[in-house]
């Protein structure tokens, strides 16, 4: 099932179209999105909350003018909630119609069971997109999902169809482009991850959190993006529960751009550290710690 033609004719113009979207990849994540739409190989991402897996996707969609499809992964999901389900109660009207009208019941039967009275799940919306190009699918934070669900998306990832017993097999006309999306609370099985392609996204460097930083938060100074994130930088080289990523660091960024502060202080640090740390514990450590004066004196530094 090849695409009708390639998304993309290099991997310098994987980078510069999503720069465009304000998102800044290095060679890597664009090295991988371009073999991905290139091997029509889905693409699992791994790595803490909050480096920007699910704005690859998001960036991906927007770039190529594409509808994002977005399976949320929780536990308990099963297939009914991400696949498909019938419209009962459309259906039983149906049948009722019929016998008040003393319909052929075959006819009816058949009638109930086709896609007129199905209701689309994200994974099935996906297989019947209809459009010249083919959608992004993000199954996003599949560690959340069961490994039963893990299972069930095996014949999806390899052969881009299903099968739906009323109708038989449903099989994508282009497949869709598939980002799957971990924060590793537990490890996914081989099966699933050798039908992808790999890629672990860590903490940015400086520069690309700087870029994204002055990308995404209007208003906020060059010379306070920089002191945020050499900030960030320092935190998360100290033993925390949970690490900021990049999404903390905009949310701070805001935050502080909110209040017009121009500059950090220890007093504007200790005010808003909610929107660093997510866990009490963390804030209760950073200040036990004495961390405020001396990252801010570095970031100033």
């Amino acid at each position: 099932m090849p695409y009708d033609e390639p998304m993309f004719d290099s991997i310098e113009e994987v980078t510069t179209r999503l720069a465009s979207e304000r998102y800044f990849a290095d060679r890597e994540i664009a090295t991988t999105l371009f073999l991905a739409a290139r091997l029509q190989k889905p693409v699992f991402l791994e790595g803490e909350a909050g480096t920007g897996k699910t704005e690859i996707a998001k960036a991906l969609a927007s770039m190529l003018g594409t509808r994002l499809i977005r399976l949320q992964c929780y536990e308990g999901l099963d297939a009914t909630h991400a696949l498909y389900e019938w419209n009962y109660a459309r259906q039983l009207l149906r049948i009722k119609l019929a016998e008040a009208a003393d319909e052929d019941t075959a006819k009816v039967e058949r009638e109930i069971f086709s896609e007129e009275y199905l209701i689309k799940r994200p994974l099935l919306e996906a297989l019947t997109h209809q459009g010249d190009t083919p959608p992004v699918l993000l199954i996003d934070e599949v560690d959340r999902a069961d490994e039963e669900f893990e299972a069930f998306l095996l014949e999806i990832l390899s052969d881009y169809q299903i099968s739906i017993p009323e109708m038989g097999t449903i099989k994508a006309k282009q497949p869709p482009l598939v980002v799957l999306t971990s924060n590793r609370t537990r490890e996914i099985h081989d099966a699933l991850k050798r039908r992808c392609l790999y890629l672990w996204i860590g903490y940015p460097t400086f520069e690309r959190e700087r870029d994204i930083v002055m990308a995404k938060v209007p208003g906020i100074s060059e010379s306070l993006a920089a002191q945020l994130c050499t900030f960030m930088e320092r935190v998360r080289e100290e033993d925390f529960y949970k690490r900021p990523g990049v999404a903390e660091t905009i949310d701070w960024g805001m935050a502080l751009v909110a209040l017009h502060k121009e500059a950090l202080d220890p007093e504007t640090v200790d005010e808003t550290l909610g929107c660093i740390f997510k866990y009490t514990d963390d804030i209760e450590r950073f200040r036990e710690k004495g961390y405020v004066k001396l990252l801010q004196a570095e970031a100033a530094g």
